[in-house]
């Protein structure tokens, strides 16, 4: 008659750790053993942003083509190092690089949107990007943007617009105008002194528009608005040459 084997906790325990560590050995095996079959590149905030493409993302991850990547095993693959080489290009926000359980190699990534253009007398121009940092011109493409001039635009290209209490009241001035609708389809160039003195060129009218300095932000462009509806249409669009907001409740023509 057969009698049934007692196994203590102790030994169920034992021989679950064991059967573990048999599994864990074995995924690293496989693990060790898989190749880069495949690399798939995603890119976020790409819609009429073609400052870069899935070919420059290929080209950062190779070290252009120095380092091969597809067909090697991935225990030979520096998935940080190539990461954080990909995060050296300025018009990429973030990235993350990993691979998948097909052996594909899978790259995401979201890029920053320019939202206005600097223009620095005899030097390469640059961008501004949505959340402030200065980013470098391209000669693959070219953004139809607000174009920022004048004195302050060397001290622009220094630092991202947050980094300095300067920069952080122009950017909040920049942000005002690209996220309304009106003053994103009226202002086409934007100057600023190296006092942070501003003045508005518009797209339509004739006028300069004196801002003064970048603050106060929004009362200043809804005295310019009440202008621009109470006042030119009796007047006429191109009755006056230039427009000075600085002053409290008030709008200065001549």
């Amino acid at each position: 008659m057969l009698k049934k084997l007692k196994i203590g906790k102790g030994v169920k325990v034992v021989l679950v750790s064991v059967l573990l560590l048999v599994l864990i050995g074995f995924a690293n095996r496989k693990q060790q053993g898989e190749k880069c079959l495949d690399i798939v590149i995603k890119l976020g905030n790409q819609q009429n942003n073609f400052f870069i493409d899935e070919h420059d993302v290929m080209a950062l991850m190779t070290d252009n083509g120095e380092e091969v990547l597809l067909g090697k095993h991935y225990k030979d693959i520096n998935l940080k190092a190539i990461e954080e080489r990909v995060k050296t290009q300025h018009f990429i926000k973030t990235a993350e690089i990993y691979k998948d359980l097909k052996g594909n190699l899978l790259v995401n990534a979201e890029l920053r949107r320019p939202f206005a253009r600097i223009m620095e007398p005899g030097k390469a121009n640059g961008y501004v990007a949505l959340d402030g940092t200065i980013l470098p011109t391209s000669t693959k493409y070219t953004s139809r943007t607000v174009v920022l001039s004048g004195s302050y635009m060397t001290e622009m290209m220094k630092n991202s617009l947050t980094e300095t209490e300067e920069g952080q009241k122009i950017y909040e001035l920049l942000n005002f105008i690209n996220n309304d609708r009106f003053w994103k389809a009226q202002i086409a160039q934007i100057d600023i002194s190296k006092d942070l003195y501003v003045t508005l060129y518009p797209q339509v009218t004739k006028q300069v528009v004196e801002f003064g300095q970048p603050d106060e932000v929004a009362k200043k462009f809804k005295k310019l608005k009440a202008f621009y509806q109470k006042v030119l249409p009796q007047k006429g669009w191109n009755a006056y040459s230039r427009i000075n907001l600085e002053y409290k409740d008030q709008v200065v023509a001549e």
